[in-house]
C-alpha cells in the first residue's frame, strides 16, 4: 500500500495546498478513502512537519561544523584620529594626525588533533539519528491516522446499526397495532411497542453525535485545518468508502520480535546516537593535542611621510600558528568525562529500548489474539441472534410467546451487530499496532514529504 504514497490522487489533489494558494480554504471532499487519508496525512501532519525540521537544524549544524574544516578570510579596516599632542615625532618623520590601513587575512585549520573530523563525524550521526526520528514520527502519525479513520467507520457503522433497530422496532409496532385492530393484543402491547421505539432514538442521536467527532479528530490527525467557511463544507461530512471487515493475518511470537530488533527505526536512531558520542569523545580528546593554523595577510597602511593613498606601503605575510594547551587545569579531563558518561548513557538506553520493544511485541500479539478471538465469535453470535430473531417473529406470529420475548430477540441482534463492529474494528486496530510494534510498514525515504 506505501508504495503507492506520493501517487497523486484526485481527492487529494483537490485536498493539497500548494504555497500560492497558501490562504485558500480547500473544499471538503465528497469521500475518503484509508489510502488517500494517509497520503494527506504524510504531507500535511503537524508532528511530522516538525520532525522535517528538525532535519533542516541539523544540517544547518553540519554546515557550521564544516566550516571549521574550510579556510576563513576577513577584511579589516581602521581609522585613527590623532591628537596634535601625540602626533610629534621628535623630527624622526613628518607629524601626523591620522593613521589607517586595511588588511585581508586568511586562515586554514591544518590539525585539531583530529577534532574536525570528529565533529563532522558527530554531525553525520546526527544527523541520520533525525532522519530515523522523522521516520517513528511518521509511522506514529500514520497510525494515529488509521486508528482515528477506523474509528470514524466504527461510529458510522454503529449508525447504520441503531438505523437498523428502529426500522425492526418501527416494524414491530406496525405489527402490533395491525393485531390490536384484529383484536389479537391489547392496547398494553402497542403502548409497549412504541415506548420500545421512542428508547431506541436517544442511542442513534449519540451514534451521530460520536460520528461527528470522530471525522474531527480524525481531521486533527490528517493536518486538514482550513474548511471553506460557506454553508456546504462548514457542515459537510466526508463518505468514508472502506468498511470494517475481518481479515485474519499470520504472526508469531518470534519471528515478530527478530523483525521489531532489526526493523525498528528507534533501535537504529539510538545506534546513531551512540556513534555519535563515540565521535565525541575523539573531541574531548583533541584537547589533548596541538592545534596548527596557516595564516597568511595581505595589507596596506598609511605612510609615515605621506598622506597619499598610493604613497602607503603594502604587502603580504605567511606563516604559522601552533599552540598547545600543557595545562587546562583538567578542563579537557572533565570534557572527557562527560563524553564517557554520555556514551555509556546511550549504551543504556539502547538495552532499556530493546526490553521494551520486546514488551510492546508481545502486548501487540496478545491484542491481536485477543482481537482475533472475538472478531471469530462475533460472526457467529450475529448468525445465532438473527436466526433467534427469525423464530421469534415466526412464534409470535402464531401467538406462542409474547411481544416482549420479540423486543428481547431484537434488542440481542442490536446488541450482537454492535459487539460485532466493535471487534472488528479492535481487530483492525491491533494489526496496526502490530505492524507498527515490528516495524514491518516503513516508508521508503525518496517517497518523504520535503520541508519547504
Amino acid at each position: 500500500m506505501y508504495s503507492k504514497l506520493f501517487s497523486a490522487a484526485v481527492l487529494i489533489a483537490a485536498l493539497a495546498l500548494s504555497p500560492l494558494q497558501a490562504q485558500d480554504t480547500p473544499e471538503v471532499p465528497s469521500s475518503l478513502d484509508l489510502e488517500t487519508t494517509l497520503n494527506f496525512a504524510l504531507e500535511n501532519n503537524f508532528e511530522i512537519k516538525q520532525a522535517l525540521e528538525a532535519i533542516r537544524e541539523q544540517e544547518g549544524l553540519i554546515v557550521e561544523v564544516k566550516a571549521r574544516a574550510l579556510p576563513t578570510v576577513a577584511l579589516n579596516g581602521s581609522y585613527t584620529r590623532i591628537d596634535e599632542g601625540l602626533s610629534d615625532t621628535g623630527g624622526l618623520y613628518p607629524a601626523t594626525d591620522e593613521s589607517w590601513g586595511i588588511t585581508l587575512s586568511a586562515r586554514q585549520a591544518l590539525y585539531e588533533g583530529g577534532g574536525i573530523q570528529a565533529a563532522l563525524d558527530v554531525q553525520a550521526s546526527l544527523r541520520e539519528s533525525a532522519m530515523l526520528s522523522l521516520e517513528s514520527t511518521i509511522m506514529d502519525a500514520l497510525l494515529e491516522v488509521r486508528t482515528r479513520y477506523y474509528a470514524a467507520l466504527l461510529s458510522r457503522d454503529q449508525i447504520g446499526v441503531e438505523e437498523q433497530n428502529i426500522a425492526l422496532l418501527e416494524e414491530t409496532l406496525e405489527n402490533a397495532e395491525l393485531r390490536r385492530e384484529a383484536g389479537d393484543v391489547s392496547d398494553f402491547e402497542v403502548l409497549r411497542a412504541e415506548v420500545a421505539l421512542a428508547n431506541a432514538q436517544p442511542a442513534l442521536i449519540r451514534r451521530q453525535g460520536a460520528y461527528r467527532v470522530a471525522i474531527e479528530q480524525l481531521r486533527q490527525s490528517m493536518g486538514y485545518q482550513n474548511y471553506r467557511r460557506d454553508n456546504q463544507n462548514l457542515n459537510r461530512i466526508p463518505e468514508l468508502k472502506d468498511e470494517l471487515t475481518y481479515e485474519p493475518i499470520d504472526y508469531d511470537l518470534e519471528s515478530g520480535l527478530d523483525a521489531a530488533l532489526e526493523n525498528r527505526s528507534e533501535i537504529k536512531q539510538l545506534a546513531a546516537i551512540t556513534q555519535a558520542r563515540k565521535a565525541g569523545l575523539k573531541i574531548a580528546n583533541a584537547g589533548y593535542r596541538p592545534s596548527v593554523d596557516l595564516v597568511g595577510t595581505y595589507g596596506k597602511q598609511r605612510s609615515y611621510y605621506s598622506a597619499n593613498f598610493d604613497d602607503g606601503p603594502e604587502g603580504w605575510t605567511v606563516g604559522v600558528e601552533a599552540s598547545w594547551n600543557i595545562w587546562d587545569g583538567r578542563k579537557t579531563r572533565g570534557q572527557k568525562l562527560q563524553a564517557l558518561s554520555q556514551l555509556e548513557q546511550s549504551r543504556l538506553q539502547e538495552q532499556s529500548l530493546r526490553l521494551s520493544i520486546e514488551v510492546q511485541v508481545r502486548q501487540a500479539i496478545s491484542a491481536l489474539q485477543e482481537a482475533d478471538q472475538l472478531a471469530k465469535s462475533a460472526v457467529k453470535v450475529v448468525q445465532q441472534a438473527e436466526e433467534a430473531l427469525r423464530m421469534a417473529d415466526s412464534r409470535f406470529s402464531s401467538g406462542s410467546i409474547s411481544q416482549l420475548d420479540v423486543l428481547e430477540a431484537r434488542y440481542a441482534l442490536t446488541e450482537a451487530r454492535t459487539n460485532a463492529l466493535a471487534a472488528n474494528y479492535q481487530h483492525l486496530v491491533a494489526k496496526a499496532q502490530y505492524r507498527r510494534a515490528i516495524g514491518s510498514e516503513s516508508i521508503s525515504r525518496a517517497d518523504w514529504p520535503e520541508a519547504e
